[in-house]
């Protein structure tokens, strides 16, 4: 197996030596007994000469092969959501493309499952706006999601965050918006520590009073709503909240943190999943979600439980720049030629940082092919100065 210098953090350098990857099954038709969504990242077309901070260039061939390999593993794909880096770099209508794209390569996968995100992004958030300008917005954005034959995913609007002056604001924008859509939504909540744009959500700073003002928005739309995907890296709110929802609305995780636990439920109720994260562990988040729908809960664990510590890594504080180390990840096992990314955010996370997501995914049995894996790991080492 291959050894290379990892830099750590106290500045020196160590040997590390990676270990024989896990041999998660590759088997497609997973019998899971959960809903569960991978949140997709985007592959640039780092060929072309443009402005990296200010263009949006696509390599849509590789963008669309890594969504295939979630289907083949029997994950959902929740598109164009914060993982590829709308608001970060991916504009609305680049989204819309993707949104498409993604959409009608999901007619050719037997099986294949996917949810779009639409928001208010296209609209710069202003205080000066009126309710009425972000309902047009979230109008625009969920008709063409519908258009394009996709499910849409509700997400949490940074325009809404700056204009409301209440939590009656919330209710008037969600009601409106779900009294309009064709098929149940999955509604998207968003904590500040993913995109501080979005701080005192639902009318308050406080999530628990926050919590009352969106589970009374989902009990009064709750036949236009399939599910709540709550984002606050909190295991106790998100249980909270899902001990209120009504019949036939799912909770949705997504905490990174805690995420294994609360798949698993308790002696009250589970949540399903649509997550980040599992767009760099797939592997091995199809392999436990088998293992669960198997009732083998200890193999359920024995596989997730690696996995928990690289996640919690990606997704540190800043817990906005955490697309990085998915990126990086998709880079480390083949799905792309390089480690570039929209926006230039490859520079949002250190090398000391990186070199830790290489170990903590070699230790979790991620890392598929070791030997290309060093391989990359070294050349971003050069390119960093380190060990040169």
């Amino acid at each position: 197996m291959p050894s290379l210098s990892l830099p750590t953090a106290d500045g020196t350098l160590e040997t590390y030596a990676t270990t024989v990857p896990r041999d998660f099954p590759a088997a497609a038709d997973r019998p899971f007994n959960r809903v569960a969504y991978a949140a997709a990242h985007v592959v640039p077309d780092a060929s072309v000469d443009n402005d990296p901070w200010l263009d949006t260039n696509v390599d849509w061939d590789r963008t669309i092969a890594f969504r295939r390999h979630l289907w083949d593993l029997g994950l959902g794909v929740a598109e164009a959501m914060d993982t590829a880096q709308r608001g970060m770099g991916l504009d609305w209508p680049t989204s819309l493309e993707l949104i498409r794209r993604s959409v009608e390569a999901s007619r050719d996968m037997p099986g294949a499952v996917i949810a779009s995100g639409a928001g208010t992004d296209h609209l710069a958030p202003d205080p000066a706006l009126s309710i009425d300008d972000v309902i047009r917005a979230y109008e625009e954005q969920c008709e063409a999601v519908e258009a394009c034959g996709g499910r849409i995913i509700l997400m949490a609007s940074r325009a809404l965050a700056a204009c409301a002056r209440s939590a009656d604001d919330y209710a008037t924008v969600y009601d409106r918006i779900l009294g309009q859509v064709t098929q149940p939504v999955i509604v998207h909540w968003l904590g500040e520590m993913f995109d501080p744009a979005l701080e005192g959500y639902w009318g308050h700073a406080d999530h628990y009073t926050a919590m009352d003002v969106c589970a009374d928005t989902l009990r009064r739309n709750a036949d236009k709503v399939d599910g709540i995907k709550i984002s606050l890296l909190d295991k106790d709110k998100e249980i909270k909240l899902r001990r209120t929802l009504p019949d036939g609305v799912r909770m949705y995780t997504g905490d990174d943190f805690n995420y294994a636990e609360l798949i698993a439920g308790d002696d009250e109720g589970y949540s399903d999943a649509l997550l980040g994260i599992f767009d760099a562990i797939a592997p091995a988040a199809s392999a436990a979600l088998t293992a669960l729908a198997g009732n083998r809960p200890q193999e359920f664990y024995d596989i997730f439980e690696p996995t928990v510590p690289l996640s919690r890594h990606i997704f540190k504080a800043p817990t906005r720049f955490y697309k990085t180390g998915v990126v990086f990840m998709a880079y480390l096992n083949g799905h792309q030629d390089h480690f570039v990314m929209v926006g230039g955010q490859q520079s949002t996370r250190s090398i000391v940082h990186l070199a830790e997501i290489f170990r903590l995914a070699d230790k979790a049995g991620l890392l598929g092919d070791p030997d290309r894996a060093a391989a990359r790991m070294s050349g971003v080492l050069t390119v960093h100065g380190v060990g040169v």
